[in-house]
C-alpha cells in the first residue's frame, strides 16, 4: 500500500490518468460480474422451473399465466406473447402465411430476448482485451519519467534506477490484475449465455410447431 502511495505522489498526469482508468476498469468489471452472476442464475433456474411447468398447462392461455410468476428476468413470456399475437391488417407482416408471420414474430421476439441476455459481455470483452495494454502503458511511462528525473539530476546507480522501475512495474500486474477477472468472467457468461440460448431456440422451435400445426 505504501508503494502504491508513493508511486501516485511520484507520478505525473499521465501516471495517474492510467492509475484512474485501471481503477475504473477494475470497478466496472467487478460490478459486472456480480450483476451478471446474479442475472444468468436467475435466468437458468427460471428456465428450468418455467419451462416444464408451461408445457403442462392445458392450453397456451393458462400456460402463459402459470409461467408469469416464475420467468423473474422475461424470457419466456416474450416468446409466448409474440406467438399469440396477430399482425396488424393491411400490412406487408400480415400478407404473409400464417406460419411465416409466426415465424418472424418468434424470430423477432427471439433476438431481443438474446440481446438483453447478453448484456455486458462486450465491456467484460473489451477490459480483457485492454487493460493489459492499459497497465503496459503505464509502465512504460514511468520508466521513462524516472529516467528523465535521473537525467536531469546527473545521478545513475543501480539502487535509484531500481526503485523507479520496481514502481512503475506495478503498473502491469495492476493491468493484469483488472484483465484476468474480466477474461475469465467472460468465457464463464459466454457459457451460461450459450446454454440459455439453446434453451430458448428449442422453446421458439417448438411453440412454432405447437401454433404452426393449429
Amino acid at each position: 500500500m505504501t508503494e502504491l502511495i508513493h508511486l501516485w505522489q511520484a507520478g505525473d498526469g499521465v501516471a495517474r490518468f492510467v492509475s484512474l482508468l485501471l481503477l475504473a476498469m477494475s470497478v466496472c468489471c467487478w460490478v459486472l460480474i456480480f450483476w451478471r452472476s446474479w442475472t444468468l442464475a436467475r435466468a437458468r433456474t427460471d428456465l428450468g422451473r418455467g419451462l416444464p411447468v408451461f408445457w403442462a398447462a392445458p392450453d397456451l392461455g393458462q400456460g402463459r399465466e402459470q409461467l408469469k410468476a416464475l420467468d423473474r428476468g422475461a424470457l419466456m413470456l416474450p416468446l409466448i406473447d409474440a406467438a399469440m399475437q396477430d399482425g396488424a391488417p393491411g400490412t406487408l407482416a400480415a400478407s404473409a402465411q400464417k406460419t411465416s408471420q409466426l415465424t418472424r414474430r418468434l424470430r423477432d421476439a427471439l433476438h431481443a430476448v438474446l440481446n438483453r441476455l447478453g448484456r455486458g459481455q462486450i465491456v467484460l470483452a473489451t477490459i480483457g482485451a485492454t487493460a493489459p495494454f492499459v497497465g503496459l502503458l503505464g509502465t512504460v511511462w514511468g520508466i521513462y519519467h524516472a529516467l528523465m528525473s535521473m537525467s536531469s539530476t546527473g545521478s545513475f546507480s543501480l539502487d535509484k534506477v531500481a526503485s523507479p522501475v520496481g514502481e512503475a512495474l506495478i503498473m502491469t500486474a495492476a493491468g493484469l490484475a483488472v484483465a484476468i477477472p474480466a477474461v475469465l468472467a467472460y468465457n464463464l457468461f459466454g457459457k451460461w449465455v450459450a446454454a440459455c440460448e439453446a434453451e430458448l431456440e428449442g422453446f421458439a422451435h417448438d411453440l412454432r410447431e405447437l401454433l404452426g400445426a393449429a
